[in-house]
């Protein structure tokens, strides 16, 4: 593939599909919808409005992050703070797929909608990417992104029109097409998260104390193996309670899986085969730094039959 020829297609894509309109693009810091803005930014500049939407669901210091991040390459990046909509949705909500559907039709519907009537945007640029659409069509996972591609206008439902230029890649090659736009390495590297953030990683009801607890795991799982090569890692929060004793006392306490896999393009994956030494400092760390951990599970599981996320 010839990225440097697909960058300039896709900088005329999005100058023929706005026009003379202006355009929103939403960050979330990860490669797909970094790789976007930029390619947005240079067929529009000022014409783009780049947004950073803080669902409470997103890691540790990641608004600020994203802000500074691309002050650096010239992009404002305005921070809408729409935590207490989110978690106000997902109150009592266990079903993975329901929770799925919320957090896009509250990102989409309501807050996101609001964003662009105040503005007077018609457009927004998304990373949609290949694998998610392939996922959600076949019926695997109901992936936030993915409208058009299952029938939904965003036109009629939303009044606003999508451009999608990465809907033909996967993540590989969209990591290339970043590095060449100039992005830093912490994000043309950075491994895939999703896009209804820290909420695909806790079973059960989403509440703002077990994001917090998956918050501070995932903090030290991405430390932990950053320098694993491998291509996802992360915790899971369980639902149900562990028995254990801390200070010689009985304690009812969370149970947090690790998961860490070997990926091309996120289709297949195996588990990493990490060391035994890995395994217990990273145990070590979750049950001592965060308080109510008492357990912590390696997931060997390939995928298939299991997906690389829990939900």
């Amino acid at each position: 593939m010839n990225y440097k020829k697909f960058i300039n297609e896709k900088i005329k894509e999005i100058k023929e599909t706005v026009g003379g309109e202006k355009a929103i693009s939403v960050l979330s810091g990860g490669v797909d919808s970094s790789t976007v803005t930029v390619l947005g930014y240079r067929a529009l500049e000022s014409r783009l409005k780049t947004i950073f939407i803080d669902n409470g669901l997103m890691r540790k210091g990641e608004p600020e992050n994203v802000v500074k991040t691309f002050k650096k390459l010239g992009i404002k990046v305005e921070v809408i703070n729409a935590k207490e909509k989110f978690f106000r949705v997902l109150k009592g909500k266990t079903d993975p797929e329901e929770k799925r559907k919320i957090i896009s039709d509250v990102f989409y519907g309501d807050v996101f909608k609001k964003i662009l009537e105040k503005n007077r945007v018609k457009f927004l640029l998304q990373g949609t990417n290949l694998t998610d659409i392939e996922e959600t069509v076949a019926g695997i996972k109901f992936q936030h992104n993915v409208l058009e591609q299952i029938g939904i206008s965003t036109e009629k439902k939303f009044g606003y029109r999508l451009s999608e230029p990465l809907i033909e890649l996967r993540k590989n090659d969209i990591r290339k097409v970043a590095k060449l736009l100039g992005l830093p390495e912490e994000i043309h590297q950075r491994i895939p998260f999703p896009g209804p953030a820290l909420a695909t990683r806790v079973i059960g009801e989403v509440t703002p104390e077990k994001i917090e607890i998956i918050r501070k795991a995932t903090t030290i799982v991405e430390r932990e193996l950053k320098n694993s090569g491998a291509f996802q890692y992360f915790p899971v929060l369980l639902q149900d309670k562990s028995t254990g004793v801390r200070n010689k006392k009985r304690e009812l306490g969370n149970i947090i899986i690790l998961r860490c896999v070997e990926s091309k393009d996120a289709r297949k994956a195996t588990p990493t085969k990490l060391s035994w030494r890995v395994l217990e400092k990273i145990t070590k760390r979750l049950t001592t730094e965060i308080p109510g951990v008492n357990r912590v599970c390696y997931d060997l599981t390939p995928k298939p039959p299991a997906t690389i996320e829990y939900i």
